[in-house]
């Protein structure tokens, strides 16, 4: 479809878009009225991934897209299967903008689409260059919107992978795809609402989803996962997954990076959560976190079996200090990272620690080496505002790792799980496969719903397998796919 210029409103649109804060968010929303200490902004990962396969003008993408998200959408426009649906995307809005001069072009010129200034030819014939034959003989309007929505049917599983696996793919899938596509009555009536709510659909572009009147669904990732959750009678609440620390924050641990002359990372295993620490590290700047000589893991057998991973995950060197109990009730992780820090101190020279832990006993070991640096981060459940103002009046910055973006530790909480899967199946027959899905979710110390755990049940124990090794041994396999 042949774009259109863009005019003001889009241009306002869009800078809405780039400047929202995740604190002007919360204003707007009384889910979060309380959370005034976050400081965080929000993400455009999944707001750049649906905009670019409903087919948001390439101008808009280019202008609404800020240097963070360039190389996700640059992989967009490379990926086959996301310009497919884009292509197909594209064609059915202009139909629907333009039914009654596509039908009459069709009826009384003996016109197609793909010689329609309204349709862009050049996306049409490059479907039909990989052999998505779009382009129909002796039609009319009505079936060519019956074949369109039959090829988006076909082809938008293949774009499954373009987003991130904690997601439900079924209510990104029903943005695109119209239960009963092949009824009249069903287009007629997504004609309709689309004809008569056209502004509310993100920049003219069809979707299949109901206009809440709230404005822009692809003003912010937390918009559009509320807004899908919301109308499939569900809830999405972790604001990790769409929120990331302000650059302020993260300009704080470069500039304390870069001010030291030797840094390590110190982690009290028992009060941080493996997973969003890595979240944290993954989500830093490599090059500025390069000078970090490594990370000390203080751990107990109580904690996190994700621990025991966290060094494949990451370039960072990690040394994992185990920690023995006198009795179950006490542990000595603290005294034991005291210890180590001032070893590092004293005999390394080791001059800064960027310390991980929601624990005050800390406090202690950081009044204990006054001379050193100290950056802490910590979770807002597990920390007081007493230790935080301590901290303030020492001139210790610190900040929350809940503040980063959590999305991108999916990679390390999938092969935790399965590694645990697999510890598991050693001993199987006999077993319940829900039973040894919360056992795992246990043993690994993510916290999840109800319907994520079903959702891990489904695509991983109930598709377990026995097969046959060289050796002629059997053994269980695990889809990590």
């Amino acid at each position: 479809m042949a774009d259109i210029e863009i005019n003001k409103s889009d241009i306002d649109e869009v800078n809405d878009v780039i400047q929202e804060t995740d604190e002007e968010a919360y204003a707007l929303d009384s889910e979060f009225t309380e959370e005034k200490e976050y400081k965080t902004v929000q993400k455009y990962e999944l707001v750049t991934i649906l905009s670019y396969l409903i087919g948001v003008r390439n101008e808009i993408l280019d202008h609404m897209c800020s240097d963070e998200y360039v190389e996700l959408l640059n992989s967009l426009r490379e990926n086959k299967n996301a310009r497919i649906l884009r292509y197909l995307c594209k064609v059915r809005t202009g139909l629907l903008r333009n039914y009654k001069k596509t039908d009459n072009e069709i009826k009384y010129n003996l016109g197609n689409i793909n010689r329609m200034e309204w349709f862009d030819a050049e996306n049409i014939n490059k479907l039909e260059s990989w052999e998505v034959h779009i382009i129909l003989y002796n039609s009319s309007a009505d079936k060519y919107c019956v074949h369109i929505n039959k090829l988006i049917n076909e082809h938008v599983d293949a774009c499954k992978k373009l987003f991130p696996d904690w997601i439900k793919w079924e209510y990104i899938r029903d943005l695109f795809v119209i239960v009963d596509y092949e009824k009249p009555k069903k287009l007629k009536a997504e004609f309709t609402v689309y004809k008569e709510h056209r502004k509310e659909y993100p920049y003219g572009m069809y979707i299949h989803w109901r206009p809440d009147g709230r404005g822009n669904l692809l003003n912010s990732d937390g918009r559009i996962l509320k807004t899908i959750y919301r109308q499939h009678g569900d809830y999405f609440n972790d604001g990790s997954k769409y929120r990331d620390a302000v650059e302020d924050t993260k300009e704080n641990i470069y500039e304390f990076i870069r001010e030291s002359m030797r840094v390590v990372i110190v982690v009290d295993c028992e009060n941080s959560d493996v997973y969003k620490l890595y979240g944290v590290l993954k989500n830093l700047n490599s090059e500025q976190m390069s000078k970090i000589e490594k990370i000390i893991l203080y751990d107990d057998y109580h904690t996190s079996c994700g621990w025991d991973w966290l060094e494949k995950f990451i370039h960072i060197p990690v040394f994992h200090e185990e920690v023995e109990r006198v009795t179950d009730r006490k542990s000595l992780v603290d005294i034991k990272m005291t210890a180590g820090v001032c070893e590092a101190y004293y005999k390394d020279n080791i001059d800064s620690f960027i310390l991980c832990s929601s624990d005050s006993d800390y406090w202690g070991l950081i009044s204990s080496v006054k001379d050193a640096h100290f950056l802490v981060m910590y979770e807002y459940s597990k920390c007081g505002q007493s230790i935080k103002d301590a901290l303030t009046k020492r001139c210790i910055f610190h900040c929350s790792i809940d503040d980063f973006y959590t999305g991108n530790a999916s990679d390390l909480k999938k092969k935790v799980m399965i590694n645990e899967l697999k510890n598991l199946t050693n001993d199987i027959v006999g077993k319940n496969g829900w039973e040894m899905t919360r056992q795992i979710y246990e043993r690994t110390k993510i916290t999840s719903t109800e319907r994520e755990m079903k959702d891990f049940y489904n695509k991983y124990v109930k598709s377990l397998r026995l097969k046959i090794n060289e050796d002629g041994v059997f053994e269980i396999v695990v889809n990590e796919y």
